[in-house]
């Protein structure tokens, strides 16, 4: 079980570097107090944004925010080696061994400029992956303060119940939204409850602004008349249906824009109905629930 309270609605920082927005220093020590503000106060990493150069970017900026460490929590991944400048990589790969993945974390607080994260996950399962080696390593990150709570990222359950054999898995971070609903269907959420392991919803608002099809056409109908009848966004409709879930899911939501992040957290105060829940479900999946 979970020893950190993260907050409701987590903010995702993929996008804030060189892979996408490009933010100077200063616009993410904006961002970071925005959020703060809005009562965001988690960050989601991975040693492998922005090519390995995001985390260094967040970090400065906190740095130089003066925000007191007890303020946010900070989540980052590590396991994906990428081609990339700064690594010797011949082929994009996963690395679980124990040396790579104590020594990927301490370059990650070194980056972060932090003592500790409150969440380090394991980014993606890789076949190779040896159970013990990676209990070893993380019950070491554990024993020095370097890492509060561990957990998974996009691994099943089997695969989770491998490492939870060995050591206590409190998060995994899976792909969770109204148009990718599998983890409560094919058994993931059951499994997450059972063992009481949070799940991390990454792409909450799923395929829905981004694609044109015949699922996101039925979708945008029918929210269009729930904006009409709840008073609220499209977007914050999408994430309260997450929210609703009795999972416990916390969604990732990689907005930089000031407005939406404003108003992120209504989606937690928006009690969605239970027939308005089943009738987004029903136009995502094109047919009635059986």
């Amino acid at each position: 079980m979970s020893k950190t309270a993260l907050s409701p609605i987590i903010s995702g920082t993929m996008n804030w570097g060189v892979w996408d927005k490009n933010l100077t220093t200063k616009e993410m020590e904006n961002l970071i107090q925005l959020c703060i503000e809005n009562k965001i106060t988690t960050f989601d990493h991975a040693d492998i944004y922005g090519s390995y150069t995001t985390e260094a970017d967040f970090g400065k900026a906190f740095h130089d925010s003066k925000i007191s460490r007890e303020k946010l929590q900070l989540i980052t991944k590590c396991g994906i080696q990428m081609i990339a400048e700064n690594r010797p990589n011949k082929i994009k790969h996963y690395d679980y061994s124990r040396d790579y993945i104590v020594w990927s974390l301490e370059e990650s607080l070194k980056k972060l400029k932090t003592d500790y994260v409150d969440v380090f996950l394991l980014h993606r399962p890789s076949p190779l992956m040896q159970a013990d080696e990676i209990a070893e390593a993380v019950e070491k990150l554990k024993a020095e303060g370097k890492i509060i709570d561990f957990g998974l990222s996009n691994f099943t359950s089997s695969q989770t119940e491998l490492i939870r054999q060995k050591t206590e898995v409190s998060y995994n971070q899976v792909q969770f939204s109204a148009t990718n609903f599998e983890p409560m269907i094919d058994g993931s959420f059951d499994y997450m409850q059972t063992h009481r392991i949070r799940p991390l919803s990454w792409n909450p608002l799923g395929t829905v602004f981004r694609e044109d099809t015949k699922k996101t056409r039925r979708l945008k109908k029918l929210l269009a008349d729930l904006v009409q009848k709840y008073g609220f966004g499209s977007d914050t409709l999408l994430l309260s249906w997450i929210l609703k879930h009795p999972a416990g899911v916390i969604p990732i939501a990689g907005t930089v824009n000031i407005a939406r992040i404003q108003s992120l957290m209504k989606a937690v105060e928006l009690e969605m109905d239970k027939e308005d829940w089943f009738a987004i479900w029903t136009e995502s999946r094109g047919e009635e629930v059986a």
